[in-house]
């Protein structure tokens, strides 16, 4: 088991997993003529926008926090 000071980066690691994911592959497949192959080129587009949706999920996940708190009684 991972300790529960890390859940924070795991939470960011899995939600930026399947966020990055899902929405490059409703742009790959909306972008992509159909004689081109779509799972090479969505693995290619999913790991670029994990490699820069990781690090801002982590920064930008504790501002959201801040905010919804504010908003919510």
């Amino acid at each position: 088991m991972i300790p529960a000071r890390y859940s924070h980066i795991l939470f960011g690691l899995i939600l930026s997993f399947l966020m990055t994911g899902v929405v490059s592959a409703i742009v790959t497949v909306r972008a992509l003529p159909p004689e081109i192959p779509f799972l090479g080129a969505w693995f290619g587009s999913w790991m670029s926008s994990w490699a820069i949706g990781f690090p801002v999920v982590l920064f930008v996940a504790p501002i959201t926090r801040r905010l919804v708190a504010k908003l919510t009684k």
